[in-house]
């Protein structure tokens, strides 16, 4: 150490004079779950992942939230 003390350390960080500011994010909280998932649409999303360079688990987050913010409904059939 060089001699700094303490004190000397809190008056440097002294977080009182930080700009407090809201958290832009508090309203896209997440909620950790557990689903189960194929594993053709987990690879697909993986190949997603490294051509745009975002994790898949963001990726897949982004497209359930376009899916809810677009009130999308399942189209299936079955032949």
């Amino acid at each position: 150490m060089t001699g700094t003390g303490a004190s000397e350390m809190r008056d440097e960080y002294d977080i009182s004079k930080l700009n407090p500011r809201r958290n832009p994010y508090t309203n896209r909280l997440k909620r950790q779950v557990t689903i189960n998932i194929s594993e053709e649409a987990i690879d697909y999303f993986k190949q997603m992942s490294e051509q745009c360079g975002l994790p898949y688990q963001t990726l897949i987050n982004l497209y359930l939230v376009d899916c809810a913010e677009k009130k999308r409904q399942l189209q299936m059939s079955w032949n």
